[in-house]
């Protein structure tokens, strides 16, 4: 192997987003619970980070747990200038303080076929039976609600 050969090769390992057949195409760089008590607006969320390209025409499917059953999905399509994806649910009524919400990522081929998923789970110390129904303030200066 020449001096060129060499170069070009660390070159090339040292890219950004380069990693192996194993490194994770996406890890979880944030999330939680969000009550936003002077609006009564509650919900949980996160935010991925890519870690290397996903195949040409991927794209990404959260899902959320839900308070009372179901689940919330979400999907993106990956573009390969971002690096930074925020997923977030609907607001949310029935939290239950200490109950460990899942949330799974999935990353889908062009066909729909799973490439990878990552899951997580979001608790909160905080019931929402403590938390406002209503609106405490309005309007973009926080006026008191008139209820």
């Amino acid at each position: 192997m020449n001096r060129r050969d060499l170069m070009a090769g660390l070159s090339a390992a040292a890219l950004p987003g380069c990693g192996g057949a194993d490194d994770p195409y996406f890890t979880f760089v944030g999330g939680g619970f969000i009550f936003n008590y002077r609006i009564a607006d509650h919900y949980y969320g996160f935010v991925v980070r890519r870690q290397k390209p996903p195949p040409p025409g991927a794209r990404l499917e959260a899902r959320f747990e839900l308070p009372g059953g179901g689940e919330e999905v979400q999907t993106a399509e990956i573009d390969p200038s971002r690096l930074d994806y925020m997923f977030r649910t609907p607001p949310l009524r029935g939290i239950v303080k200490g109950h460990a919400y899942r949330a799974r990522l999935r990353v889908l081929d062009q066909a729909g076929a799973e490439l990878a998923h990552y899951d997580k789970t979001f608790t909160t110390a905080v019931d929402q039976s403590t938390l406002p129904d209503q609106p405490l303030v309005v309007g973009p200066g926080y006026q008191t609600a008139p209820q």
